[in-house]
């Protein structure tokens, strides 16, 4: 493998709190001298070594402007790229970076298809027998009603064909849901052209894992795992389940009323992103990850190779559903992505113990068979921070994951780093503060040699923060249901 200098400089892409946590798993790199984010956030400076990328003195506007991106990097003489979202991926950004000699970790824009279609990758994963739920794919949303109505059984899970930003999918409890759900998607357009053909799947219960992998387009190694908490709301939070609803469909609830909705099974909990994650995974034993490897990651890289011809290099982020059959849990796939998780890559990155710029170089160059990935065994508990419910100029907004105020101050960041690694999801700097400017906005990370120490080292920064609307689950760690 080439020789690596403490002199390189490196080009992370991304604008939230995964970007903040892959450049400062490179800022602990003895490799490295410096790290660019672009465009980055308020918080991305928080970590030494790290800056924002500016071309001209002017940031880079956006994960989508591949022109500036690829300009940076020539200016900068960065020596490596690492492309966090799927977006700047399926936009060719490798291709692009590469072409001007530029070494960059991330799939080909070819190589994306496995995350850009859940149609055709529901197709391959089939071909190659891989464990899927049952499915199919529909382009007529007639059609998909049809086949709803003859398959609901213990709930089913409607998702949209394209890239939707981690929002197009519907985990439905009822025939009405999923008939609903369709619509959105496909007569709607709620998603787009992401929503031209959609996947009708069976709800598979079971233990859910955000399982990553690097691959140098022949050697896969094992990259980190994490229990994700997607739901938006704890269960029993009540009062914040009111306020959303009251901000979402401009009605007045008492709270006799949302418990009663509740209790009879009409009352949503949204599916978010996430709302915070746990490293490693409680229930992924060696012998489950070697399961995954065996079953599901190695068969994807080599078959896609053999098939389709082309060589996946990058991180591999299958979602997996461990369900048990005759005694034994067999990990299914729900659907995969081709780069880190989040909020996974928060709560998963801090543990990484291994040079992540080495490991980058391995995948790069092919030599990753002689590359050691070693995580720390201690846990880290993530624990998003988002913009909940909170009355304004236009009335009551629900936060998120629906429509939420931005530009709110916050207060007690240095305060909380003192205690926990503080991640910026959706933060800018503003008169010698912070203000929110996502629905995501910190993602605050306790690490400790047990769950319970690294909880309470996350809740207990947590509490030093504050900002107009703040909401965060209470249960991120626990075993609760999702």
């Amino acid at each position: 493998m080439g020789e690596i200098k403490n002199t390189m400089k490196v080009l992370v892409v991304d604008a939230g709190g995964r970007g903040n946590a892959i450049a400062h798993a490179f800022s602990r790199s003895k490799r490295v001298k410096e790290v660019y984010v672009a465009p980055g956030n308020g918080g991305s400076e928080f970590f030494e070594k790290c800056r924002i990328s500016k071309l001209n003195r002017n940031k880079i506007p956006s994960i989508r402007a591949i022109d500036e991106i690829v300009k940076f990097a020539k200016s900068a003489e960065v020596d490596l790229v690492y492309i966090g979202p799927e977006e700047p991926l399926s936009l060719g950004l490798v291709d692009r970076l590469e072409e001007e000699g530029i070494a960059a970790v991330g799939p080909k824009k070819d190589a994306t298809i496995l995350e850009a279609s859940k149609c055709w990758a529901k197709d391959f994963m089939k071909k190659i027998g891989v464990p899927i739920p049952d499915y199919a794919n529909f382009d007529d949303p007639e059609e998909a009603k049809e086949y709803i109505r003859e398959n609901f059984k213990d709930g089913i899970v409607v998702k949209a064909d394209g890239l939707a930003a981690g929002k197009g999918v519907y985990v439905c409890e009822s025939i009405e849901e999923a008939l609903r759900a369709v619509d959105e998607i496909m007569v709607e357009k709620k998603f787009g052209d992401a929503g031209n053909r959609i996947v009708v799947e069976e709800r598979l219960r079971g233990i859910e894992v955000a399982f990553t992998a690097v691959s140098d387009g022949k050697t896969v190694k094992p990259f980190g795992h994490a229990k994700d908490y997607k739901r938006a709301f704890d269960r029993d939070d009540i009062e914040s389940l009111r306020d959303f609803y009251i901000g979402l469909t401009r009605k007045f609830y008492t709270k006799a009323q949302i418990e009663q909705l509740f209790r009879e099974g009409k009352l949503i909990n949204p599916n978010t992103g996430g709302m915070g994650a746990v490293s490693p995974h409680p229930d992924v034993k060696v012998e489950i990850e070697r399961k995954i490897m065996e079953m599901v990651v190695e068969p994807i890289v080599s078959k896609f190779r053999e098939y389709e011809g082309v060589e996946f290099k990058g991180v591999l982020y299958p979602v997996i559903m461990l369900v048990e059959e005759n005694g034994e849990l067999i990990p299914k796939v729900l659907e995969i992505n081709v780069r880190d998780c989040d909020p996974g890559a928060e709560a998963k990155l801090p543990r990484l113990e291994s040079d992540i710029a080495e490991i980058s170089m391995a995948i790069i160059e092919g030599e990753l068979e002689n590359v050691e990935i070693e995580f720390s065994s201690d846990w880290c508990v993530a624990v998003c921070a988002v913009s909940g419910a909170l009355k304004g100029r236009e009335g009551l907004k629900p936060g998120y994951p629906a429509d939420h105020y931005t530009s709110q101050p916050i207060s007690g960041i240095e305060e909380a780093m003192k205690e926990a690694i503080i991640y910026a999801n959706g933060i800018e700097k503003s008169n010698g503060g912070y203000v929110t400017t996502g629905g995501r906005v910190l993602t605050v990370v306790g690490k400790g040699e047990s769950i319970e120490v690294a909880r309470e080292k996350a809740y207990s920064a947590l509490s030093k923060i504050s900002f107009p609307g703040m909401r965060y689950r209470k249960t991120i760690g626990l075993d609760v249901e999702e």
